[in-house]
């Protein structure tokens, strides 16, 4: 592993246990009891993965994909951390030989949350502007990651597919578009 590979995946375990530390830090007042801090500050997301990202939107990767309905998302993750928000995760396999995958994970979360998971990713850097939202991208041991912020949702993707930002857009923009009317209807918060 090169210096450089070290340093990005150090950022990116960084930034993944921080949102866990805000994500559980959040739901709770002053008490740091344990169950308070079990306690999910996420509201459920109510969008299937079918409807968050239909797999016709995958055709644009040249192959051809369906969901896993088994997948767990291996634990520290920001899969697992949504999963523990009452988020929405799907991870969808591509049929052909290789079996490459993406994940995909939505969380709607507290404005503060939402406010501190953004200060995190923008002090690792990588801001997208492409995603017309608040969004981000990095790359670490060949998987890239994108998160994309359309308030009170938190939209992360992962896939080897995802070598820059722009082999990520048409997830986000498709995900983005599906809860579009679910954010502009549910105020922040």
């Amino acid at each position: 592993m090169t210096p450089r590979s070290r340093a990005r995946a150090l950022a990116v375990a960084t930034v993944a246990t921080a949102a866990a530390l805000v994500l559980a830090g959040c739901s709770g007042g002053g008490d740091s009891a344990p169950s308070a801090s079990a306690t999910p500050a996420g509201k459920p997301v109510s969008e299937t993965c079918a409807e968050l990202l239909p797999a016709s939107a995958l055709t644009v990767y040249g192959q051809s994909f369906e969901l896993d309905d088994s997948f767990t998302p291996a634990k520290g993750s920001p899969a697992a951390t949504i999963a523990k928000q009452r988020g929405r995760v799907c991870r969808f396999v591509s049929t052909d030989t290789d079996a490459t995958t993406i994940t995909l994970a939505v969380a709607d979360l507290p404005e503060k949350s939402l406010t501190n998971l953004k200060d995190a990713l923008y002090e690792r850097g990588g801001s997208v502007p492409t995603y017309r939202v608040e969004g981000y991208f990095a790359l670490g041991d060949g998987v890239g990651r994108a998160d994309a912020f359309t308030d009170p949702y938190w939209i992360t993707a992962q896939s080897t597919l995802f070598t820059e930002p722009g082999g990520a857009q048409p997830v986000v923009d498709t995900v983005r578009a599906a809860l579009q009317p679910s954010a502009s209807a549910t105020p922040a918060g």
